[in-house]
């Protein structure tokens, strides 16, 4: 009899709750790791995965527990913690050296209680249209949240690298995007959701060419930029400026 795994969403905003039961294996994996990169497309605050019920069918399951947390660690400003794990799954875990971020909590009630005490972290979010219009539109937004939220000294780099993310959807992926740029703990974060599956790769242009250097540029003035495919688009990511 074939394995299942069910991924269900019990909460997204501001902390999203994600549950998971049935048996975790090789083949199951792979639906875990698209539940967890579509929890953290919508950018929640913290992502908690409850883990009470899962069990782990063999040893080769609990690599891909590890994996699929490994390889969504890096997206920025949103803390994954793991509530409810046995020990055998957070030893595995803990002897990932990847994993070190990676938060515990004896189960998602006593994390909802803890986090709900914290303070939201400053975020402003917006729908565009792929049009040319649209990178005007998001210069202004980041401008005005870069002085609201006193990193005027970032504003100008924020505002190029956001109209580079923007003008990319524009150009290449003709779809609806999610605009979405945030502050936490001093650093900047600017992500762009369209409905494209089409990954993005910085071009080679010749000396002549008037434009194709835009993820250069991304790629050169940010701390950390990346690419969360999921089932219906990706959202493409920055982060940059160091604590004040």
């Amino acid at each position: 009899m074939p394995s299942q795994l069910v991924c269900r969403p019990e909460r997204e905003q501001p902390v999203a709750v994600l549950r998971i039961t049935g048996t975790l294996d090789p083949v199951t994996g792979d639906a875990l790791q698209q539940a967890v990169r579509r929890s953290l497309a919508d950018e929640p605050t913290r992502l908690l995965l409850d883990v009470a019920e899962l069990r782990v069918g063999d040893p080769v399951g609990l690599a891909s527990l590890s994996a699929v947390v490994c390889q969504t660690a890096e997206w920025p400003a949103v803390p994954i913690v793991l509530c409810g794990a046995s020990r055998e799954t957070r030893a595995a875990i803990e002897a990932t050296p990847d994993c070190a971020g990676l938060g515990y909590a004896t189960d998602c009630e006593a994390a909802l209680t803890e986090y709900r005490a914290e303070p939201e972290p400053r975020r402003v979010r917006a729908r565009l249209r792929p049009v040319p219009d649209a990178c005007r539109q998001v210069r202004q937004l980041v401008t005005q949240a870069c002085e609201a939220w006193h990193r005027s000294d970032l504003a100008g780099t924020a505002a190029l690298i956001a109209t580079e993310l923007v003008a990319n959807v524009v150009r290449h992926a003709h779809t609806t995007m999610e605009f979405t740029f945030g502050l936490r703990d001093g650093r900047l974060s600017i992500s762009v959701r369209d409905g494209s599956r089409r990954m993005p790769k910085p071009a080679a242009p010749g000396l002549s060419s008037p434009g194709g250097r835009g993820l250069w540029l991304v790629r050169d003035l940010t701390e950390a930029w990346g690419v969360l495919p999921v089932s219906d688009g990706k959202v493409v990511w920055s982060q940059l400026g160091a604590a004040i």
